[in-house]
């Protein structure tokens, strides 16, 4: 395959540290999750994923937010993946909800400190999107802000399944709140995360309160913004108390129509609602509880997809006029390559952080080759959702010369896998 050429970085403010939280970065190029399903059948984590973020971790002081990850199994259990982008049955998402889940996460973020690097723990809760099967075979309710299917295909999942989709009671979201992510929270400390993102972007639980499409409630967390928005913020106030508002971010996705979103053409506007969720942040920086960072996807991108600059509607520039702390950008950064001017533009506030999502995937030593402006290894989507260590751990470094077949046996998740002891 050929390489992507890119221009050297290392003398531009991307190499140039950053505080975030209690931590210093090196430099500003975050790895963003990325779901890639090479967990266990439990959702423990496999010693791929060991391989896997401690490879993507060697440049130090560099940040890695590891993927999605379950805070229960009522949470999803599973992630849907579009047919088209897998070339093998997919395997399976982490959780962080118990004991073996900790000890395995734990082996991770010690291999990450070990490079002198950080990590940070993307709590997922699927609501709507969830599998109303799967979760019938749990034992599990299909639950969501309000009984609002995402499409018909949805509906005839849940109908088949005998598991209608139904909304949270009040005491369903306060169990969700202090017992739930409680629960995921003091886990991801125990397992040795450096910070802990609220997945509230792409139509996912927290986005599904936000947003007026998803929550038609009729009580205090449905209705007016304020009330759409009391889940997210009682959540970042409480799990306050337990780690401190120093290891909390949030992940939003104003221009995403993905999950059926309806982002733009909502009853009231991303922008509306997002401001409020921000100024009501920056209120608590301002009061000494300011979170790490805030993460938002940039509308060039959605989900694992690109959008065309005649699709995009928007921009991003809100968030910093209202949130004054460290930003995550994501999506897309290698459009304008070599000489990344969009990057450098979004960087020179000296508080903005980008986000490599695909090219970190088939190239492990990213930050290295933005560094030196050494060539960028191709992706491959149809390795990205997978069961097995190929195009997973099979990419190598600038100038590394390894071989490797795709029909070896240890290339196959169950047998790659050292089994973790919990006693």
């Amino acid at each position: 395959m050929t390489g992507i050429q890119i221009s050297s970085l290392k003398n531009t403010d991307l190499f140039k540290s950053l505080k975030v939280g209690q931590n210093t970065l090196s430099n500003k190029v975050v790895y963003p999750p990325t779901t890639r399903m090479r967990a266990l059948e439990d959702h423990t984590p496999s010693d791929l994923e060991l391989e896997y973020y401690g490879s993507r971790s060697k440049y130090p002081g560099s940040l890695l937010i590891a993927e999605a990850t379950f805070v229960s199994e009522q949470a999803g259990l599973n992630g849907s993946v579009p047919s088209t982008w897998n070339s093998e049955p997919a395997g399976y998402v982490p959780g962080i909800w118990n004991e073996k889940h900790v000890k395995g996460w734990k082996k991770i973020t010690d291999r990450v400190h070990e490079n002198d690097s950080f990590i940070s723990s993307q709590f997922w809760f699927l609501g709507r999107v969830g599998d109303p099967q799967l979760l019938k075979d749990h034992g599990l309710d299909y639950v969501a802000p309000s009984a609002i299917y995402p499409d018909q295909d949805f509906r005839n999942k849940a109908e088949a399944a005998e598991n209608p989709l139904r909304a949270l009671t009040e005491e369903e979201i306060h169990e969700l709140i202090y017992e739930t992510y409680t629960n995921a929270a003091k886990n991801a400390i125990a397992a040795g995360f450096d910070y802990i993102e609220l997945h509230a972007a792409h139509g996912y639980l927290l986005d599904q309160f936000l947003n007026p499409a998803t929550n038609q409630r009729t009580d205090k967390y449905g209705g007016s913004i304020e009330n759409r928005a009391r889940l997210v913020l009682e959540l970042v106030d409480h799990l306050t108390t337990l780690v401190g508002a120093s290891k909390l971010a949030i992940r939003i996705s104003p221009w995403a129509k993905f999950q059926g979103m309806d982002a733009e053409k909502d009853s009231t506007h991303p922008i509306t609602t997002l401001s409020y969720v921000l100024h009501e942040l920056q209120k608590r920086a301002d009061n000494g509880k300011g979170l790490a960072y805030v993460s938002v996807v940039e509308p060039r991108a959605q989900g694992g997809d690109d959008v065309e600059k005649s699709q995009q509607v928007g921009d991003n520039t809100f968030v910093g006029q209202i949130w004054k702390g460290v930003i995550l950008k994501s999506g897309n950064y290698t459009y304008d390559a070599p000489n990344f001017k969009t990057l450098l533009n979004d960087i020179s506030d000296n508080r903005t952080m980008v986000g490599f999502a695909r090219y970190y995937t088939s190239n492990p030593d990213l930050v290295k080759r933005l560094y030196e402006g050494w060539d960028l290894t191709p992706y491959d989507r149809s390795t990205f959702y997978g069961s097995s260590n190929w195009g997973y751990n099979t990419f190598n470094s600038y100038n590394e010369n390894r071989e490797f077949t795709k029909d070896v046996e240890s290339d196959i998740l169950p047998e790659a896998i050292e089994e973790i002891d919990v006693k």
